[in-house]
């Protein structure tokens, strides 16, 4: 099957209750169960079943399923934000005195969360740009796990997935990817050889900006050598299932990050749409960032563009397309808070993957924690702009902006 097929046929999708088309909202704390004994199997995880929607929910699983075929993963478990998986993804599995490498271009909730997991004693090695070459002399004993964006965020530089996973497997390490940006629609990290996938749900897979969530993908591929991945000791026996039986059954049912079921639901009818929605958002996407490259007083910043060191890679490897965010340099802080008060469609918010345009300026919100050399690392200086691109008409789009860069002259 095709994407748009799958995404509405793919196995996962099954009769749901009542012939529903779509699954029933389990909107419940606990299941009940005709005895103590069967319960009790439920409870040790030696029968299906639910006990308690912090640990388990049939909607939850409903869309665990449908994300974890999308991605070509063995299973999946969501999670309260994307935030949380990113931080359950990485728990899972290191401890004190454990490393990891990451790109320094990464989203800046990600480097606060990274400062703080330092308090745990698990520090992070920052390489500039995420390449074998520049990966080359970093991985040392402490190393544990090499972890990056598909496409950045806010910087878009696009990770060559493939050669970076045959990096990290040839130092014995799992290679994490934030998806995120690019979604499965774009690309598929498990197929290239990523291990973990993770993605804030509240982006482009809900799509209209009504519920937080994230969610983690296990490739299932890993070979896990437990004695150097000590997180995991105590699943030996599961083995390449050993990361998601932990994430099922331990740290994720402890962290009690879990996603509700309303969350859920509304993922899934988001998922329906993806494909059709990408397409139109990376389509405005670069219409718009061609028409802004026109102007010679903006920097505009897009993977499809001539001047993009990664335009090759996008097209080889994001489905030809270069995903739905773009950024400017409008020449001075005070031009691009001009440019954006003088915006009509596009919304002035935070967070992407909207079906509207969502704008903002990165350096005054999402990155008042890092220092002037992190947000430079990740693309935003003083006069960026970040635009999140929706599904409106590109001649709409271009006009607005347009219209604004003229007006803050």
């Amino acid at each position: 099957m095709e994407f748009n097929t799958k995404l509405l046929h793919g196995t996962a999708v099954k009769r749901y209750a009542e012939g529903a088309t779509l699954p029933p909202i389990a909107q419940v704390n606990a299941f009940r169960y005709n005895s103590a004994e069967e319960l009790d199997r439920v409870f040790h995880h030696r029968a299906a079943g639910y006990s308690y929607s912090r640990v388990g929910n049939p909607t939850v699983t409903a869309f665990e399923q449908r994300i974890s075929e999308m991605e070509g993963g063995s299973a999946a478990v969501a999670c309260s934000s994307g935030m949380t998986a990113i931080m359950l993804s990485l728990l899972n599995f290191l401890c004190s005195g454990d490393e990891i490498i990451a790109s320094a271009g990464l989203y800046g909730g990600s480097f606060d969360l990274f400062k703080d997991l330092e308090k745990l004693g698990i520090t992070t090695k920052y390489v500039r740009h995420m390449t074998p070459e520049e990966l080359g002399p970093l991985p040392g004993e402490r190393t544990r796990v090499i972890f990056g964006e598909v496409i950045s965020n806010p910087g878009l530089e696009v990770m060559d997935i493939r050669s970076v996973a045959d990096f990290a497997h040839g130092h014995g390490l799992p290679l994490i990817v934030d998806a995120t940006t690019a979604t499965p629609f774009l690309v598929n990290p498990i197929a290239l050889g990523a291990d973990i996938v993770v993605h804030s749900t509240t982006k482009y897979i809900n799509g209209s900006g009504s519920a937080i969530g994230g969610v983690i993908i296990d490739s299932g591929r890993f070979p896990w050598d437990f004695g150097k991945f000590r997180g995991l000791g105590g699943y030996q026996a599961f083995g390449k299932a050993a990361y998601t039986v932990r994430l099922r059954t331990g740290l994720g049912e402890n962290a009690g990050g879990c996603m509700t079921p309303v969350t859920a639901f509304l993922n899934v009818t988001g998922l329906e749409t993806l494909g059709l929605r990408m397409r139109q958002i990376c389509q405005n996407a670069q219409k718009l960032a061609e028409a802004l490259d026109q102007i010679p007083e903006i920097q505009v910043n897009y993977p499809l563009l001539p001047q993009s060191r990664y335009r090759d890679l996008a097209f080889r490897q994001l489905n030809e397309m270069g995903g739905g965010i773009l950024t400017f340099r409008a020449g001075s802080r005070e031009k691009a808070f001009g440019i954006i008060n003088a915006l009509h469609y596009a919304v002035k918010a935070t967070s992407i993957g909207d079906v509207r345009t969502l704008v903002i300026h990165p350096a005054s919100t999402l990155y008042i924690q890092s220092t002037k050399e992190q947000r430079e690392a990740a693309g935003v200086y003083e006069d960026t702009v970040r635009v999140s691109v929706g599904i409106e008409d590109a001649k709409d789009l271009i006009s607005d902006f347009c219209e604004a860069v003229s007006a803050s002259r």
